[in-house]
């Protein structure tokens, strides 16, 4: 199919054809004639790109949609948008902080908090595959927006981006990444944060969801002592999770510098750590279930 065709059926200028052709973000052949010739896949190609481009995403970017089988890709741009609506809002909020009187000092180390908040959670996403980092990010991106003030919160702001930099790469087998992928392509970002919440809530009142919970948890204890859990993809998944958290440094190094940096993360941890004491104390064979 020429060029003046293409560019009605897909809604692009010819220069833009033209461009994304320069770009290799498609391979038309080339007549005798030198004219291009564009085949089904091109066109298809050149739909996506069109729908791309309206949601703003860059060249390279696209390059790496139209290379990914999986759909990881645009999962992870997901997220990436997420963070940097939020990102955009913390900074209109700030813009009417420097409005209604606040100094620049005090704009500055805000600002500041957030080009860090930025640079940690695109190393989180980048560090953990899939769904898994998806999660990760989001989970503590929340805890992300505290200024620097101490020494102290600097050093350990420099040991998450070297932990984060330096921890090995986790990578599931095939059969996990397709087990992964299949289960979790229609979490949204929105279902992620949904999820992340309610773990909140649960910690901030342990008794009342251990109340109304109880047959929820009766029911999960009695599948995970069955055969069925510990043959299934998910127990792989948690049993090589676990063991990525306990040898790369994240329960040693990352946990702990996250504890110092944020004091709310500190105050979430410490929650946590009360909330599980008592669902332990009323579950006790969870802590073998654990090991």
């Amino acid at each position: 199919m020429l060029i003046n065709e293409t560019s009605k059926i897909t809604n692009l200028t010819k220069k833009a054809i033209g461009y994304y052709v320069e770009q290799e973000l498609i391979f038309p052949n080339i007549l005798d004639n030198g004219y291009r010739d564009f085949s089904d896949n091109d066109i298809e190609c050149l739909k996506k790109i069109y729908v791309l481009r309206k949601l703003g995403l860059g060249i390279e970017e696209i390059k790496s949609v139209l290379a990914d089988k999986t759909g990881s890709t645009l999962q992870k741009l997901s997220v990436q948008k997420e963070l940097n609506m939020q990102r955009e809002q913390a900074k209109k909020m700030i813009l009417d902080k420097l409005r209604n009187g606040n100094s620049y000092a005090e704009i500055d180390a805000e600002l500041k908090a957030i080009e860090q908040s930025a640079t940690v959670t695109e190393k989180l996403l980048g560090a953990f595959p899939g769904h898994y980092g998806r999660f990760i990010c989001l989970h503590f991106a929340q805890f992300l927006n505290e200024p620097i003030t101490t020494s102290r919160q600097q050093s350990a702001y420099q040991e998450i981006l070297a932990f984060l930099d330096n921890a090995p790469l986790l990578d599931f087998p095939k059969d996990l990444q397709d087990y992964l992928f299949e289960n979790t392509q229609h979490i949204s970002t929105e279902n992620i944060t949904e999820m992340i919440e309610n773990t909140k809530q649960s910690i901030e009142n342990p008794e009342e969801f251990l109340s109304d919970k109880k047959k929820m948890l009766e029911q999960y204890l009695a599948f995970k002592q069955s055969d069925e859990y510990k043959n299934s993809p998910v127990y792989k998944i948690r049993s090589l999770l676990k063991e990525f958290n306990s040898t790369s440094g994240y329960y040693d190094v990352f946990i702990p510098a996250m504890k110092q940096l944020s004091v709310s993360y500190a105050e979430y941890y410490k929650q946590m750590e009360i909330a599980n004491e008592k669902l332990l104390a009323q579950y006790p064979e969870i802590a073998k279930l654990n090991n």
